[in-house]
């Protein structure tokens, strides 16, 4: 790579369109949706040091900063900065916040843009866009790639290329931006052979973006400026104050900037790209039978076609069906025609509305230290499984209105009680009464695996009373 460029990965999206798959507190960016890594593990990888990049900085939701701390870890990856956005305001914020942090280093850094819930499957294609971006960028442009489209898809917006760009070989200057048309206009953007499809993905100079900032959202880079003065470092967190952040005005980067500036190019490319924004883009991505379904777990079809099944932990199976969606986990079960699935959104909103754990959480709730899946729960009980990564420890904690009783099943625990400090290995216990002060750490090389049996009057996962903890916590509802 001749250019300088650092990574700007945006991590904050909630997937509520591949529900029950994706939660807002675990979304689809941090779940293996195609292979066995992350997208956003894939991500990361794709523009890593060993391409030539330098170290990336992601700007991410608050909550899921543990997350994004264990994929970069297991990754094997350094980050340059972690920014954590209290509430979410859009794009244009993100971009801003990014440009101004990258500045203060470098007012001419080249920064990419990158979604971090995307799928790329010719990384190499890529690469060679970005090269070409990279000039772009180079020569004053804010540069976004334009997929070139495949089908008259009406699940994204559209980018009409203008003239050539002068002195650089494959990108063009932008005649105008599309939003997401009906079908028939959909295909006639097809024909017509200039419009791509708008990836979200961006290549600019720092320098350059503020410019453009300052001039036509003068009032949002000023609200970026103060939540940038008033970042506090946490861990390796930098964590803007929510009340400064919130005022900031939200808005995406196309409409605040990019439909606004008169300096915005595009470079139109194909390298397998997928926003993976639905189940029938996720179906695109991945191998079908040959009546055309798409099918991950334990699926049996009989007689059906263009269908895309999903199952996580038991057999489903279908008969004489056609073009639907079913995807079952171990809470939730969808079924939606496959016209519809723009429309799962609706599902997760009414999920909010009524309080359901489901359009938050999976079964499966991870944590800093490991995680734990509820297994049977009743009145005054609940038994959970839980899993500790090696050396880690949770917080030193009481709870007011619950005893607990702790097996292990693999592994071993050093368990404080009070005064008390016990090593328990495979098949001991230990039992934990109301109010005494305790904490639980793997020592060992291996995860530690225990199943925790709560009795009490209330079981809410906010009867914590931390007392220390290593990861700089408050009660995570």
């Amino acid at each position: 790579m001749k250019h300088q460029i650092k990574p700007v990965i945006l991590s904050g999206g909630a997937g509520s369109r591949l529900w029950p798959l994706s939660r807002s507190k675990y979304p689809k960016q941090f779940l293996p949706m195609l292979g066995s890594k992350s997208l956003f593990t894939q991500t990361l990888e794709r523009v890593s040091e060993a391409y030539g990049f330098q170290p990336a900085m992601v700007v991410a939701n608050e909550h899921h900063r543990f997350i994004v701390n264990e994929q970069v870890a297991g990754a094997g990856l350094e980050l340059d900065a972690l920014l954590l956005e209290p509430v979410g305001r859009n794009t244009a914020p993100a971009f801003a916040v990014a440009a101004l942090k990258a500045a203060e280093s470098e007012a001419d850094q080249l920064l990419l843009f990158l979604p971090s819930d995307h799928v790329i499957l010719d990384t190499p294609g890529f690469h060679k866009a970005v090269a070409l971006a990279a000039d772009a960028a180079d020569a004053g442009q804010l540069c976004c790639f334009g997929m070139t489209p495949t089908r008259p898809d009406t699940g994204y917006g559209y980018i009409a290329s203008g003239s050539a760009l002068e002195g650089v070989d494959g990108a063009f200057h932008i005649d105008g931006f599309r939003e997401k048309p009906d079908e028939a206009t959909a295909k006639d953007y097809l024909a017509a052979g200039d419009y791509s499809w708008n990836s979200g993905m961006f290549l600019m100079k720092a320098s350059v973006l503020l410019q453009e900032f300052e001039k036509l959202q003068p009032a949002m880079l000023e609200g970026c400026r103060k939540a940038l003065a008033s970042v506090e470092a946490d861990l390796n967190f930098l964590r803007m104050d929510e009340a400064v952040f919130s005022k900031v005005p939200a808005d995406s980067v196309d409409y605040a900037i990019m439909e606004k500036t008169d300096k915005a190019a595009v470079v139109p490319a194909e390298f397998g790209w997928s926003d993976v924004g639905s189940f029938s883009a996720l179906a695109d991505v991945q191998a079908a039978d040959g009546s055309g379904n798409v099918t991950v777990g334990d699926v049996l079809l009989e007689d059906a076609k263009n269908c895309f099944v999903s199952s996580e932990n038991k057999l489903v199976t279908l008969l004489g069906v056609e073009d639907l969606i079913v995807v079952s986990t171990d809470d939730a079960v969808l079924v939606a025609p496959k016209e519809r699935d723009q429309d799962i959104k609706k599902i997760v909103d009414r999920l909010k509305r009524s309080d359901r754990i489901e359009a938050d959480f999976h079964t499966t709730v991870y944590r800093p230290w490991g995680n734990y899946r509820g297994v049977a729960e009743g009145d005054r009980y609940q038994v959970k499984e839980i899993e500790v990564y090696p050396g880690k420890r949770l917080s030193l904690q009481k709870h007011h209105h619950r005893a607990e009783h702790w097996v292990i099943v693999e592994g071993s625990a050093i368990v404080t009680r009070d005064d008390e400090e016990l090593l328990l290995s495979e098949n001991e216990s230990v039992y934990l009464p109301l109010g005494a002060v305790h904490r639980l750490s793997n020592p060992g090389k291996i995860n530690l695996k225990l199943i925790e049996v709560q009795s009490g009057s209330y079981l809410g996962e906010d009867d914590i009373v931390r007392l220390e903890d290593d990861f700089n916590r408050e009660v995570d509802k």
